[in-house]
């Protein structure tokens, strides 16, 4: 049952999925629609998911579940994860791989593989104060204080 992102409690469980290249405003609305209709259908043993999503800088897609009322389970999880892997075929794109980082330069987005990320730290092209994107974020109160923050706030700041 899909309900609006805003509305789930903040200990509501949540998913991060980033996207190693930012996506276009037209595949933006057909993802949206794409997520929207996963999450009105997603279940945990035959029991509806109190669920939502939201898509951030064209490039982030998160999946989130109220567990109160009904906890994700190993199916449900893995129905996202087959879910995420269409998406990952159908726009030629890498979801699941969480060892890259996302990072702001100035009004940009920047998408690096952890290795290249810890050579900008080491050359100082990066800093502790470089807003990252912590996708290691469990809720979505996390998600609110602590997705994007300086480096030196996340798992980010061992590399300063």
């Amino acid at each position: 049952m899909y309900v609006p992102f805003e509305t789930l409690p903040e200990e509501s469980k949540i998913w991060i999925y980033q996207s190693n290249r930012k996506f276009t405003d037209e595949e933006v609305t057909e993802i949206d629609a794409a997520v929207k209709d996963f999450v009105e259908g997603w279940a945990a043993h035959g029991t509806g998911l109190e669920a939502s999503y939201t898509i951030k800088y064209n490039r982030f897609i998160i999946l989130a579940v109220n567990q109160e009322n009904q906890s994700a389970t190993g199916c449900s999880i893995d129905a996202s994860v087959h879910f995420i892997q269409q998406l990952e075929q159908k726009y030629a794109v890498d979801l699941l791989d969480k060892m890259n980082v996302t990072f702001k330069q100035g009004e940009f987005l920047t998408h690096k593989p952890l290795i290249e990320f810890k050579k900008l730290a080491k050359e100082k092209s990066v800093s502790a104060n470089t807003i990252v994107f912590n996708n290691l974020v469990n809720t979505v109160g996390e998600f609110n204080d602590y997705w994007e923050v300086p480096a030196a706030e996340s798992w980010h700041s061992r590399f300063f």
